[in-house]
């Protein structure tokens, strides 16, 4: 099983620097090697604020944007311009400021009211773009996936008790959260599955807020308890897993790597 490096950060603002370093040398290195860089995006508040350091000085520079492929590993039930989207998040904070080729920018439909053909159909993009077969085959291995997790310990649109848990040869899948079920659309979700990312080479959670603290011990140093805990099922084989967590996060950790 993967060990995961962890790495305390003094405070948010330095925890989505140290994502946005962990982005430009995956980013440098992937694009050295095979002339191509793919990574998916998160969502939330600690995400938008790395995507805004890339796209200003130094970070901006030192990546070929055009040899970048975006995708997303879930995403809400809402419009792309709305301000729950995590694509209209990142495009605000990062794209809309970069020259992108169109063509690079994979956006999730969770909009469409037919969300298990939209789940396929981005299975099928991932395999288009990755040149490889769709599901049930082996998912494509991402340079880079960026992850956050909830105070309930999700990542992704992978909550707790959620049947998007139970899946494993799918790669993209629609989910429904209940604890949302008040909130219309934002209730229904497009996310990756387990299996789907723990193919990347490379995961990077960023983890910030002392209400993350409980959840976060329980995930990395508790009993394994997955439906609980989500987080717990990316172990990504392989792959390598960094968790950067901010201090006060990582208040009820009893070691980290760093």
């Amino acid at each position: 099983m993967v060990t995961p490096i962890i790495k305390t950060i003094e405070d948010v603002e330095r925890l989505a620097a140290a994502a946005a370093e962990e982005f430009v040398q995956a980013a440098r290195a992937a694009i050295a090697a095979r002339q191509r860089f793919t990574v998916a995006l998160a969502g939330g508040s600690t995400p938008r604020r790395t995507y805004e350091l890339l796209a200003a000085a130094p970070y901006r520079d030192q990546v070929d944007w055009a040899r970048v492929e975006f995708f997303w590993g879930d995403e809400r039930g809402v419009a792309p311009d709305h301000n729950d989207s995590n694509f209209h998040m990142a495009n605000e904070a990062l794209l809309r400021k970069l020259a992108v080729p169109g063509g690079h920018v994979h956006r999730m439909s969770a909009d469409r009211t037919d969300r298990e053909g939209a789940a396929r159909d981005y299975e099928a993009e991932l395999a288009r773009v990755f040149g490889c077969p769709g599901p049930p085959a082996k998912p494509p291995s991402f340079d880079l996936l960026l992850l956050g997790m909830g105070p309930d310990a999700h990542t992704l649109s992978l909550f707790p008790g959620t049947q998007a848990l139970q899946e494993t040869p799918r790669w993209v899948v629609p989910n429904f959260v209940p604890k949302f079920a008040d909130k219309g659309d934002f209730a229904h979700r497009l996310t990756f599955t387990k299996g789907m990312a723990n193919a990347a080479a490379r995961v990077v959670f960023t983890v910030g807020g002392a209400d993350k603290a409980v959840p976060l011990a329980e995930v990395l140093e508790g009993p394994p308890d997955p439906d609980r805990l989500p987080s717990q099922t990316i172990r990504p084989a392989p792959g390598q897993l960094v968790w950067l967590v901010e201090r006060a996060a990582a208040a009820r950790l009893t070691k980290t790597s760093s």
